[in-house]
């Protein structure tokens, strides 16, 4: 009995001495880890006034498409259309872990049923997977993500899915990405494949073996300054990025012959976002060559033949300049905005032999005004956008650098109405 007696005697001393440590460390609750998921329904209605060249049963919008007369002389693409898509409802997990390296650690994945082609339309495609690793200072960040050159801190808002396409650059890449914060600054320097979003060969087919067999990865240097006043509802956002890349359209020339003539291109782009308490304006303007693997009109033409017998050929990148604007209200139930851009083709920077190749390179100019408003009631948003759009075809003819002759607009009025659910 007293043996019995001073073991429990013991147990109690111990249970009190201990429980301290025992209550600290439930307090200390574990991290959680995991996956959040967010995303949205959204169904879009759209008409057209008259054919458009565009993707995913015309979903995706790029310009009207140029006049095709029939044999008494109508215009076949004068004939408008509408349809009625719910496939860019949208999935997307948040993934945090542990740390690893001395890094917080996190990914995202995000797909929409978008398809990769018409005939795939409601597929389940990626759009993003990436991990990041996040120091104090540094960040590095591998995956599928936004091109470079697309900006996240200043983009267009426009109801439309195209998002300023033609105007902004678009597209998506498996990269990778390091980064350097100090303060307000942030310096990004990136390495890039392409994958959905190829660039085209002077015949308008489109590869992401074009780069890949250049044997050199697209890079993209990236500044940015940023500053933000949560009290006031202001914040100024302002930076610049230059991008260079290379694509090896053939492996061997007409005459089927090796050839490792490429084709070399330098873009860049600044911008400015400046959110005011009632008020957001974005502004950018961009300089690009050989565009077509960021969505817009370009693409290359023969430079010089380096040889008669194999036919090989060295190229040169048609050039654009585009400008947009964005100008929208910051209420939180009804949100008012327009958005305008402008593409100027410039042709290539010296004379060609023929005619570019590539997507667009008929348009000598084209350019947008899409007035918009969203309308917010709990998770519901319901936006409504005309979008007017202008391209100018040339008739066929070029001069010496590549730029359409005696061009002519045609223009398209889209108007489209987009209703999500947020969850």
């Amino acid at each position: 009995m007293k043996k019995s007696f001073r073991h429990y005697l013991i147990t109690a001393l111990c249970i009190i001495l201990l429980s301290p440590l025992l209550k600290s460390q439930n307090d200390e609750k574990p991290e959680a880890f995991g996956i959040r998921f967010e995303g949205y329904v959204k169904n879009d209605f759209f008409y057209d006034s008259r054919q458009t060249v565009d993707a995913r049963e015309g979903h995706l919008l790029f310009w009207p498409k140029a006049p095709s007369l029939d044999d008494n002389g109508n215009d076949i693409n004068s004939q408008g259309s509408f349809n009625f898509l719910a496939i860019q409802t949208r999935l997307k997990g948040i993934i945090t872990g542990p740390d690893a390296l001395g890094a917080k650690t996190s990914g995202v994945i995000e797909a929409e049923f978008f398809g990769h082609s018409n005939s795939d339309i409601n597929g389940f495609r990626l759009r993003h997977a990436i991990i990041k690793f996040d120091w104090k200072k540094s960040h590095l960040m591998t995956g599928q993500t936004w091109h470079p050159m697309f900006i996240n801190e200043c983009f267009p808002g426009t109801v439309s899915f195209n998002t300023g396409l033609g105007f902004a650059p678009f597209s998506r890449n498996p990269q990778i990405k390091y980064s350097f914060t100090a303060g307000g600054l942030k310096i990004s320097a990136t390495a890039y494949s392409e994958r959905d979003f190829p660039s085209r060969d002077i015949t308008g087919v489109a590869s992401p073996s074009y780069i890949r067999n250049s044997g050199i990865p697209g890079a993209n240097i990236h500044l940015n300054y940023g500053t933000s006043n949560k009290d006031a509802g202001t914040a100024f956002n302002t930076g610049f990025a230059v991008n260079y890349h290379t694509m090896l359209p053939s492996l061997t020339t007409a005459a089927n012959y090796i050839t490792n003539q490429t084709v070399t291109s330098l873009s860049g782009l600044a911008y400015v976002n400046a959110k005011m308490s009632k008020i957001n304006i974005k502004i950018a303007g961009t300089y690009c060559e050989n565009p077509t693997g960021i969505m817009m009109p370009g693409g290359y033409a023969v430079f010089e033949q380096l040889d008669t017998i194999t036919l090989e050929s060295s190229y040169i990148p048609t050039r654009c300049a585009t400008g947009w604007i964005d100008i929208s209200t910051t209420g939180t139930k009804w949100n008012f905005g327009i958005f305008a851009g402008y593409n100027q083709n410039l042709g290539t920077a010296k004379n060609i032999i023929g005619i570019p190749g590539g997507f667009g390179t008929d348009i000598e100019h084209f350019y947008r005004v899409s007035p918009r408003v969203n309308f917010y009631t709990g998770k519901i948003q319901i936006g409504a956008e005309i979008e007017y759009t202008v391209a100018a075809f040339g008739d066929g003819t070029y001069n010496s650098k590549g730029v359409p002759l005696n061009p002519k607009e045609v223009a398209n009025v889209r108007f489209i109405t987009g209703i999500y659910y947020h969850f």
